[in-house]
């Protein structure tokens, strides 16, 4: 079982470099989680979601670049050692990342197996490949034969759990899961949430959720981080979000929420538009779209402790 992990993001900066301008994508993130925690990170799309995964995993493609912060797993800044450490010690073997859609991870023209098998030969892992492949393929719930099988031969869920066999395959720490149930159908979705809950429990797993499923995180996560243009405008336990949200963004996207025995049978919506990240907004970034927006929200908001985590917020101040 991997040790217990605690890993600590602070101030951390993911900019993507155009020729139109720079896109702040992950703008002075800062969270800490420690152990088997369960933490989501929920928000819209291009709220910097996947770019943070990225970062955390260092696997951001140009024009993606990390400018600052750090990243600290268990003591150690992996956010300033080499690429060269980082790929022998860090990638697969202590953080390990479930991507964004199974079909965009598989390769189809090679087995199972044979692309399990390149993680192996990349950290020239010593014992049997075939040994380790079949224990990662077993704690999914799939029969090692799927090794011989083709990604085209396989269901939707089959390959997410290929895919999150794969993560699994190096026994790591902490796992990413980027939109893990994205394109499958509901009782899908539930199994492979249930296999992440089960692994988490039985290997000690941290597991950072990565998706825009509000409903899916606060089933999820014990810690919930809600990004909106680049920025975690609210951090805190799931319980925390869900009864008591503060932030303006969070308790819209609460409201938004179809609840089955609710009086108010109108789904609520969040009026307004993201910003446009080459030309975002001075201060607050949600101010335009926020019914309590004043003058004062033109400047930067600050970061308030609250009980459990904290809130962005002129609010709160």
């Amino acid at each position: 079982m991997p040790q217990k992990s605690k890993l600590i993001v602070d101030s951390l900066q993911a900019h993507y470099i155009t020729k139109q301008g720079i896109i702040k994508a992950v703008d002075n993130v800062s969270f800490e989680i420690i152990g088997n925690e369960s933490f989501g990170i929920a928000g819209e799309t291009a709220s910097g979601k996947s770019t943070l995964g990225l970062a955390l995993l260092r696997s951001l493609q140009p024009p993606g670049k990390i400018l600052g912060g750090e990243i600290i797993l268990n003591g150690q800044d992996i956010s300033k050692i080499s690429d060269e450490q980082f790929d022998k010690t860090i990638r697969w073997k202590r953080i390990a990342m479930v991507f964004q859609g199974a079909m965009n991870t598989l390769d189809p023209v090679y087995t199972i197996g044979s692309q399990m098998n390149e993680i192996i030969k990349e950290h020239r892992i010593n014992p049997k490949q075939e040994s380790l492949i079949s224990n990662s393929l077993r704690q999914v719930g799939l029969d090692p034969s799927i090794a011989a099988r083709y990604p085209h031969e396989l269901s939707g869920g089959m390959k997410q759990r290929v895919v999150i066999a794969m993560a699994l395959l190096l026994d790591p720490e902490i796992i990413i899961a980027d939109e893990p149930t994205t394109a499958l159908d509901v009782l899908v979705q539930a199994q492979i949430i249930e296999l992440l809950k089960t692994l988490r429990r039985e290997k000690g797993l941290t597991v950072i959720l990565i998706t825009h499923d509000l409903n899916l995180i606060l089933e999820f996560a014990d810690k919930i981080g809600i990004m909106y243009a680049g920025q975690l405008v609210e951090f805190g336990s799931s319980r925390d979000i869900y009864n008591c949200p503060k932030h303006p963004y969070t308790q819209a996207l609460i409201a938004s929420i179809p609840r089955l025995h609710s009086v108010n049978k109108d789904l609520q919506f969040i009026s307004g538009s993201p910003p446009n990240m080459l030309e975002p907004p001075a201060g607050c970034k949600f101010i335009s779209r926020c019914p309590f927006a004043k003058e004062l929200c033109q400047k930067d908001p600050p970061q308030v402790m609250t009980e459990n985590g904290f809130v962005r917020c002129w609010l709160y101040k």
